[in-house]
């Protein structure tokens, strides 16, 4: 390993750190005060971080980790099947399988009708704690998205995430793994849990 990338290794670790323990959390801002403070002008990827952060996880939270992984998913196979007419995706680190403390349950729908599913939730008992409009500007475009926030039976925190309906075929780019923002369907989460319900599913 030449200087460099040795260098840009411990950038990775630091900011990896960084993140798990919460002194930042966005990989961007990890990254700069990592290099900033090893005295480096350049950064790692933002894969070369997730796999450093995946490490101290599974360092420090091993067992547990797998045990509650396994357990958030049986919890959104509820949620998804409640919202089955609406074609959820399981999306973030429940899907990846790549959850740490604190790790929350992200479902995808994509759907012009917000309020009606809002209302669709209240009408089944889930209790809402917080809603959101969020807009982001991606290559001069702004995409708009309604978030709902809400505990499930079993304590875990969900983020269902509702974008426009002209999105439903759109290919989405992870911004850390830097792959296809994939997820999973029902039917494929059900699957999952039955033939390897710790798989993960990241580009490493």
């Amino acid at each position: 390993m030449n200087i460099d990338s040795d260098l840009r290794c411990k950038i990775a670790k630091e900011a990896a750190a960084l993140l798990y323990f919460g002194a930042e959390k966005e990989y961007k801002q990890a990254k700069l005060k990592a290099a900033k403070t090893l005295g480096a002008h350049f950064l790692p990827t933002n894969l070369e971080v997730a796999v450093e952060l995946d490490k101290i996880v599974e360092a420090l939270e091993g067992l547990t980790r797998k045990e509650r992984l396994i357990q958030m998913r049986k919890e959104a196979v509820k949620i998804m099947k409640t919202l089955k007419e609406y074609n959820p995706l399981l999306i973030g680190s429940v899907w990846r399988g790549t959850i740490r403390q604190g790790s929350d349950i992200d479902i995808a729908v994509c759907n012009d009708m917000p309020e009606e599913i809002l209302n669709f939730l209240k009408k089944s008992g889930v209790k809402i704690s917080k809603t959101e409009w969020t807009t982001v500007t991606k290559r001069g475009k702004t995409e708009a998205s309604f978030h709902m926030y809400f505990e499930t039976s079993g304590k875990q925190t969900v983020e269902l995430v509702v974008r426009s309906a002209e999105e439903t075929n759109c290919r989405r780019k992870c911004e850390i793994f830097g792959d296809e923002l994939k997820g999973l369907s029902v039917h494929e989460l059900e699957r999952v849990l039955k033939e390897n319900p710790a798989q993960k599913f990241v580009p490493v």
